[in-house]
């Protein structure tokens, strides 16, 4: 009799330990499933900067990594791929930014590569992972700073 009271006994703690792990495992499920992340605008296709030599004909960029978000006349045409990528850890929570690029490719007179950039943001300033150079001045800043003013439209304080 004392044996079939134990045995009932551990079989209920059994069960209770079960529920309380399979209660934790959906718990942590929901929480850590509930992420996302987002991309907006442009996706640089892996490799694509590196298919494009300088003194590639504006087709040839075209053909690489398409229509741009953007073009401007800078000594020539530019054009901009922007994009940005941010997350949401719950689905409650607000988005936060994560990483915001405007890749910028400058074409002289004759319609062919003399630049790639890749600017991005670093220690808080716009920082070219190509060169590895901050532009600081001139009319490259002057285009290129408000497109990433304009990628933070929304995100309030979370970048």
């Amino acid at each position: 009799m004392i044996k079939s009271n134990l045995t009932g006994f551990a079989r209920s703690s059994g069960w209770r330990g079960l529920r309380a792990a399979a209660a934790i495992a959906l718990l942590c499920a929901v929480v850590s499933g509930c992420g996302e992340q987002f991309q907006r605008g442009y996706v640089l296709p892996p490799g694509a900067l590196e298919q494009i030599p300088i003194g590639a004909s504006q087709d040839q960029v075209l053909i690489v990594m398409g229509t741009p978000s953007t073009v401007a006349t800078l000594n020539g045409e530019v054009f901009y791929y922007i994009s940005q990528r941010s997350e949401r850890p719950l689905a409650f929570m607000a988005d936060r930014l994560v990483d915001q690029r405007v890749i910028a490719v400058y074409f002289d007179k004759n319609r062919q590569v003399r630049r790639l950039a890749n600017y991005g943001m670093k220690d808080g300033r716009i920082f070219d992972f190509i060169s590895r150079t901050t532009p600081t001045s001139g009319q490259e800043i002057n285009y290129v700073a408000p497109l990433f003013k304009a990628l933070n439209i929304g995100q309030g304080d979370n970048h």
